[in-house]
C-alpha cells in the first residue's frame, strides 16, 4: 500500500497538469460559444476578473495572514502593470481573436509565449544570450522556428484533412459568418500575437513584483482586483447599455464563474504548485496538450476543421517551444552547478567559534537547499555551531 502512495506522489503533479489543460479547454470552448451568441466579451472578462477577486481575497486573507509584507505604493502601481498587461490587454485581445479565428488557433499562437517572452526580456537586457554556445543556439532556433511555424499556421491553409467522422455542433453559424470570419482572419491573428505579448510583458512585471512581494496569494488578489477595476471601466465606457450586464442562468453566469473560479482561481493554485514541485520548466511542457485537447474540441462540437497548413504551423511551434524550454532547461543546470562544486571546494574556510559574521557571510553567499526529494537538508553552519559547542563543552568539563 506504501509503493501505491509514493507511486501517486511521484504521478500527481503529472495528473494536475492534466487537469489544468482540462480546464484550460473547456473555458475555450465556451468563450467560443459565448462569442457565437453574441455576448459581450469586455462584460465577460469584467465578470471574470470580479469573481477572481471574490475568490482570491478572502483566502489571501486567510493562507498569508502572518507572512504577507507591507504594502508599498511600488508593489501597487507593479500590481497596476500586471492587472493591464495580464489582465485587460491580453485577456481582451485573447478574446476578440478567438471570436475572428478558432479555439484551436489561438491556443497554437499561445505556445509562442517562451519565445516572445525572451525577446522581450532580451530587449530590455533581463536576459544575456550567449548565441556562440548551444543553449543561445537553442534558443535563437527555437524562437525562429517557433515564429516560422506561426507564419505558416497564418498564412497557409491546405487541403482539409477529415481526422474522424464524429460530429456533435454546437455552433449557430451562417454562411455570412463564415466569410467574415475568414476575412477577418488577418486582425485575428495581429490580436492573437497582441495577446502573447501583453501576456509576455505580465510575466517581466510579475517577476519583479514577486521579489518585492513574495506572497502569491496576495499578488494574484491585488492583480484580480485592479483588472476588474480595470475592465469595469473600460466596459462601461465601450457599452452603456445595463441590459447586457445582467447575469441570469444562462450561458454568461456559467462562463464567468467557471473562468473566474475554476481558471483564475483554482488553476492558479494547482499552477503555483506544480512549479513549487517540479519547476516552471516542468509545468510549461504541459502547454501543448491544451492545443491537442483543444483541437479535438473544436472539431468535435465547434465546427472547426483542421487543413494542413494548421498541423504542420502547429506541429513547428510545439517544436520551437521545446527548444526554448531545453535552452532553459540546461541554463538553469549549469546556473546551479558552480553553487555545488563552490560549496564543497572553492567556499572551504577556517572559521573561529566567536567569528558570526564570516559564519553569516558564508551562509548568505551560497545558501544550501533547504528541500530535497522531500528531505530537510540541515545547512553547513549548524553543523559547524554543533561541533564548536561540543568543543566548547569538552574544553569546560575537561581535567579538572
Amino acid at each position: 500500500m506504501r509503493n501505491i502512495f509514493q507511486v501517486f506522489d511521484g504521478v500527481k503533479p503529472a495528473i494536475l497538469m492534466v487537469v489544468v489543460h482540462i480546464a484550460y479547454t473547456g473555458v475555450n470552448v465556451l468563450y467560443k460559444l459565448a462569442a457565437n451568441e453574441g455576448l459581450n466579451l469586455r462584460i465577460l472578462i469584467a465578470y471574470r476578473w470580479i469573481f477572481s477577486s471574490a475568490f482570491l481575497v478572502p483566502l489571501a486573507l486567510i493562507v498569508e495572514r502572518k507572512s504577507r509584507p507591507k504594502l508599498t505604493r511600488v508593489v501597487l502601481f507593479q500590481a497596476f502593470l500586471c492587472g493591464l498587461f495580464g489582465g485587460l490587454a491580453s485577456q481582451n485581445l485573447y478574446l476578440e481573436s478567438l471570436a475572428l479565428t478558432s479555439a484551436t488557433y489561438v491556443t497554437a499562437i499561445s505556445n509562442l509565449l517562451p519565445a516572445i517572452t525572451l525577446i522581450l526580456a532580451l530587449s530590455f537586457r533581463l536576459e544575456n544570450l550567449e548565441i556562440k554556445t548551444t543553449i543561445g543556439k537553442a534558443k535563437v532556433m527555437g524562437t525562429i522556428v517557433g515564429i516560422g511555424g506561426a507564419m505558416l499556421l497564418s498564412l497557409y491553409k491546405g487541403p482539409e484533412t477529415n481526422v474522424w467522422s464524429l460530429k456533435l455542433h454546437l455552433l449557430r453559424r451562417s454562411q455570412h459568418q463564415h466569410s467574415h470570419i475568414s476575412s477577418t482572419h488577418v486582425l485575428g491573428s495581429s490580436l492573437a500575437f497582441g495577446s502573447c505579448t501583453s501576456y509576455a510583458l505580465w510575466l517581466i512585471v510579475q517577476t519583479k513584483m514577486s521579489k518585492r512581494y513574495p506572497c502569491h496569494y496576495s499578488s494574484s488578489a491585488l492583480m484580480s482586483i485592479m483588472a476588474s477595476i480595470q475592465c469595469v471601466i473600460l466596459s462601461l465606457c465601450m457599452e452603456r447599455n445595463w441590459s447586457q450586464w445582467k447575469l441570469g442562468w444562462n450561458l454568461m453566469l456559467l462562463t464567468v464563474l467557471y473562468s473566474g473560479i475554476v481558471i483564475a482561481g483554482l488553476v492558479v493554485v494547482l499552477i503555483a504548485w506544480c512549479v513549487h514541485v517540479r519547476g516552471p520548466v516542468f509545468v510549461a511542457n504541459f502547454n501543448p496538450l491544451s492545443l491537442l485537447l483543444t483541437a479535438i474540441m473544436g472539431s468535435l462540437i465547434l465546427e472547426e476543421k483542421l487543413h494542413l497548413g494548421s498541423i504542420l504551423g502547429a506541429g513547428l511551434i510545439v517544436c520551437g517551444l521545446y527548444m526554448v524550454l531545453w535552452g532553459k532547461d540546461k541554463e538553469m543546470k549549469e546556473k546551479l552547478l558552480p553553487r555545488e562544486t563552490s560549496i564543497k571546494s572553492d567556499n572551504i574556510e577556517i572559521v573561529n567559534e566567536g567569528d558570526q559574521p564570516a559564519l553569516n557571510a558564508f551562509v548568505d553567499e551560497d545558501p544550501l537547499p533547504k528541500e530535497q526529494n522531500g528531505e530537510k537538508k540541515l545547512g553547513f553552519c549548524f553543523w559547524l555551531n554543533f561541533f564548536s559547542s561540543l568543543f566548547k563543552q569538552k574544553k569546560t568539563d575537561g581535567p579538572n
